[in-house]
């Protein structure tokens, strides 16, 4: 989250709603139920991907088809290796389009 947090500041996201991104639980209002569902998602399969059981899978299937709820997953799956990768090198978060040659 480290790398991600930091380019997500320096694109002006509040740290209130950055707040309610790590806490949705204690921020029931904040998101749209869809909205709530995905970062669910997210929550358990950072955390401990185990914990993605039934009722996780049937709250995405309300909002979301199987096509949606894979590339939900899949994007997961991929910012979670981002994040890993970048810590393990230590490697810190660049401006938008920093790095980037003609």
């Amino acid at each position: 989250m480290a790398s991600h947090t930091a380019l997500a500041k320096q694109l002006g996201v509040t740290e209130e709603l950055l707040d309610a991104m790590y806490h949705v639980e204690q921020h029931p209002d904040y998101f749209t139920p869809a909205e709530r569902a995905a970062l669910t998602l997210a929550e358990r399969m950072t955390t401990d991907a185990h914990g993605v059981d039934d009722e996780v899978w049937a709250e995405l299937r309300a909002y979301y088809d199987e096509g949606q709820i894979i590339e939900l997953a899949a994007v997961i799956g991929l910012f979670n290796y981002f994040n890993r990768f970048n810590n393990a090198f230590a490697l810190d978060p660049t401006e938008p389009g920093e790095g980037v040659s003609s």
